[in-house]
């Protein structure tokens, strides 16, 4: 099956997945994509939402980190995907076992994530990129908040301010 074609289904299952599932702003989605968050934090990004940011945005940056997941070539380490009445939940789960268990591992991900935000022209366009994070990319997305889960047995959330 070629990349675009893999991309393609991809795509359309997201727009499945978020037109069957409608959440509401109440829904944590606990019990579904993941379990319960077990530990939970609080981010304050120096940065506000862009004013241009809505659903349809946050949903393109999903389906986007996703795409480049997919040109590695491999099968994506987790699923990345927007959920809410207005998308504003960014959710985070392992695709296998043994990945992302710990909150360390969780961490490293979101270390990862940051390398590939610095490199997008929205950050090459700030003053000081090098002082950003990919939470300040979600919070500029307009994310109010982030889970990250292995899928299994751990959730981590961190609400953005």
């Amino acid at each position: 099956m070629s990349l675009s074609r893999i991309i393609k289904t991809i795509f359309i299952a997201l727009l499945l997945v978020l037109t069957t599932h409608p959440a509401s702003a109440s829904d944590s989605h606990a019990g579904y994509y993941y379990p319960d968050p077990d530990t939970k934090e609080v981010y304050v990004s120096p940065l506000d939402p862009i004013p241009t940011a809505d659903r349809r945005s946050r949903i393109g940056l999903t389906v986007g980190l996703n795409a480049q997941q997919l040109k590695r070539g491999y099968a994506p380490d987790y699923h990345i995907f927007a959920k809410g009445a207005e998308g504003e939940k960014l959710i985070i789960v392992a695709s296998g076992p043994g990945r992302y268990d710990t909150l360390y591992r969780m961490r490293g991900l979101l270390a990862a994530l940051t390398a590939q935000a610095r490199t997008s022209p929205l950050f090459q366009n700030m003053q000081t990129p090098e002082d950003l994070n990919f939470l300040d990319l979600c919070r500029m997305a307009g994310f109010t908040q982030v889970t990250i889960s292995d899928g299994d047995k751990f959730a981590h959330r961190i609400n953005l301010r």
